[in-house]
């Protein structure tokens, strides 16, 4: 996050917003204002970090593939995961719950490959179930509350197809700390519930603090249908 993004954005503003929300059982509904609030310009976004994962970059050097494979981002933002993957050959999809976010992908990336679209991952198209090869997540569970984490991890297993990997970045924290913050980092045992109740088989896990002061500890973990 620029030092622009963080003069402009208030964040105490932003907690209550999303509590508000998450009080009424409405977990999603509040994601559309944040794209409505950068009014067309993508880089007013205040999560986005205006280009893809590092470790996804590094994950996908690492792994090339030779033939045509199917990725989907959850939550996709403005589309610099989606464009990585889409360079790297894969055939991807980029969703959003937010439509004004699908159409700040669309117009930032009027050339692209990507299949930008806006799909709900409680409810998403019935053909996507075990269809892909690779599903990237990137700090959508931390954003929600209670059960509906539980539920988002569930959604996002079931899209793998045979012998898939799911690619998971989040913030980290102890387990029994920061219980009340928004967005709510993942402890350990809870990004192990891929593990322990999707039965993924764990590929490779890293626990790190980023580059931001104070550093924040985040996950990135991949993990593999077997």
């Amino acid at each position: 996050m620029n030092e622009k993004k963080n003069e402009e954005f208030d964040f105490n503003a932003y907690t209550k917003m999303v509590k508000s929300y998450q009080e009424k059982d409405e977990p999603t509904a509040w994601f559309d204002s944040i794209y409505k609030n950068a009014n067309g310009d993508y880089t007013a976004v205040f999560w986005a970090d205006l280009e893809p994962s590092g470790h996804l970059v590094q994950w996908l050097k690492n792994n090339p593939i030779k033939t045509s494979k199917k990725a989907i981002v959850i939550g996709c933002g403005v589309g610099d995961d989606c464009e990585a993957l889409s360079q790297f050959g894969y055939e991807v999809i980029g969703f959003d719950i937010s439509p004004t976010a699908i159409e700040l992908c669309q117009n930032r990336y009027p050339n692209s490959k990507v299949n930008y679209m806006v799909a709900d991952l409680f409810d998403y198209p019935k053909e996507w179930f075990e269809n892909f090869d690779v599903v990237y997540e990137c700090n959508t569970i931390q954003v929600l509350p209670g059960k509906y984490r539980i539920l988002a991890r569930q959604a996002m297993s079931s899209l793998l197809a045979s012998k898939a990997h799911i690619l998971v970045s989040c913030r980290s924290r102890n387990k029994g700390e920061q219980e009340e913050v928004i967005p709510l980092p993942l402890d350990k045992e809870e990004i192990d519930a891929f593990v322990t109740s999707d039965n993924l088989k764990e590929i490779s896990f890293l626990a790190y603090d980023d580059e931001q002061t104070p550093p924040v500890p985040h996950f990135f973990a991949v993990y593999q249908k077997v």
